[in-house]
């Protein structure tokens, strides 16, 4: 466990206030183009660029004999180019998928940087863990003078990135949103895919070696592909998206420092990586919108299973209760009722209080008996089963063994007018197939 002694004697504004800057203004610009990414199915491209870009950092140091920013930026953006040509070449000629290509050109690429690093380790000074994991907790340290007021240089440079990727998401939001969901079409509008795929690569590789020296390789590519990942779990709207991922990916940043500092005390340690705890919130955000998630959530998709469950079996028990009536069978005990629908008594407990809720049952007098609204409900339902009978028998030709376990299921999902269309289509009959008497819609 590394401890950072700039985290541990308690919250400074002069110094925790630049580091949690600095990781929101590098957050955001991860987010904001991970967007495009994930839509367009290129997570790993912000990975593999972000690995790629190694031998182009180290080329330049060598070359230049400086870590100014242009130089590395130079070199970061044309090894960021030549990996999205090399995965585009492989992807074409080899006939491989682009997942695949992907993976092979960035970890060759990657492999070159190691190399050269080791090569020119008298000439080269870069230093892998701080490309790894960065130095936040040091930003507030490297000071330059802006606007008349000391800013850490580290937060200037992300603030400039950042500002150059929303100039360009801004200015090209249309064609982004048309060649992220159908290249075919922005082609066919004038749009050049090509053109906005590596414009989107030159943007991926600035903002990655822009951030190695602050929060480095985990967070920048923890914030390509997990915030956007959790917003499109919440929303499939893209303004919703990019809204959601940039707050996600600011309160990640925040949220990071803090269980940066204080979590590991709990543990007996002075604190932990911040770039690295703001990654862990932001996977954090990512496992609860997987979870609880509005739409695609495992939470909810049980709840609207067991739901629609629940709401099939009441419509059965109205059914079943509604034959009884029907054809003068004595009243079934509730556990005979049970019994022949094969519910759980945990789910048949469910069923009935939501028929008793809807008045569409009465339980007072100790045993079950259909309201009038009751009636009305089952007869419908019997009356949408016999005529997807009749309908199933007569223009489909379906056995008659299997009329009733189809019609069963269509039953549930049959509005008024569906039953009307359904009259009309077999011409009104009397009686289904098995000669029962079809009910008039009420």
């Amino acid at each position: 466990m590394i401890d950072y002694p700039l985290a541990t004697a308690g919250w400074d504004w002069s110094l925790d206030g630049w580091i949690v800057v600095a990781g929101i203004l590098c957050s955001l610009s991860g987010s904001l183009l991970g967007c495009f990414l994930v839509l367009r199915r290129l997570s790993l491209l912000g990975d593999a660029i972000s690995h790629a870009v190694l031998p182009g950092i180290v080329a330049a140091y060598w070359i230049s004999g400086s870590a100014a920013s242009l130089p590395m930026w130079i070199g970061a953006i044309g090894v960021g180019l030549l990996t999205v040509w090399l995965t585009e070449s492989a992807r074409h000629y080899g006939r491989i998928d682009e997942s695949a290509s992907t993976g092979i050109v960035f970890t060759g690429l990657f492999a070159i940087g190691l190399v050269m690093v080791v090569r020119l380790a008298n000439k080269v000074d870069l230093d892998l863990s701080c490309v790894l994991y960065g130095d936040i907790e040091n930003v507030p340290l490297d000071l330059i003078s802006a606007f008349g007021i000391e800013i850490p240089r580290g937060v200037v440079i992300s603030a400039i990135v950042l500002a150059i990727n929303l100039f360009f998401v801004v200015t090209f939001r249309r064609e982004f949103q048309i060649t992220s969901f159908d290249p075919g079409l922005a082609g066919s509008l004038g749009i050049p895919p090509a053109w906005l795929h590596y414009l989107l690569a030159s943007l991926v590789a600035i903002t990655s070696v822009s951030s190695f020296e602050s929060v480095g390789n985990i967070l920048i590519v923890a914030m390509f592909v997990v915030p956007p990942s959790t917003a499109f779990l919440i929303t499939k709207r893209l303004p919703a998206m990019v809204v959601v991922s940039c707050l996600l990916a600011i309160l990640s940043a925040i949220l990071g420092h803090i269980a940066a500092i204080t979590v590991p005390r709990w543990f007996g340690f002075g604190s932990t990586s911040t770039s690295a705890m703001m990654a862990i919130v932001a996977g954090l955000f990512l496992i609860l919108a997987i979870l609880f998630g509005p739409r695609d959530g495992i939470v909810f998709k049980i709840y609207e299973r067991s739901w629609l469950a629940t709401k099939i079996l009441a419509e059965d028990i109205l059914a079943t209760m509604f034959r009884d009536q029907e054809q003068g069978r004595p009243m079934r005990s509730t556990s005979d009722l049970r019994a022949h629908l094969l519910a759980s008594p945990w789910r048949f407990r469910i069923a009935i209080q939501r028929l008793i809720r809807l008045r569409q049952i009465d339980g007072s007098e100790g045993h079950l008996k259909l309201t009038e609204e009751g009636k009305l409900a089952g007869q419908n339902l019997v009356r949408a089963h016999r005529l997807w009978e009749q309908y199933l028998a007569t223009e489909v030709g379906v056995d008659a063994d299997r009329l009733h376990s189809q019609a069963e299921s269509l039953e549930h999902f049959t509005s008024r007018d569906l039953r009307d269309i359904l009259e009309t289509e077999t011409k009104s009959p009397q009686q289904d197939p098995h000669g029962s008497p079809i009910p008039p819609e009420v």
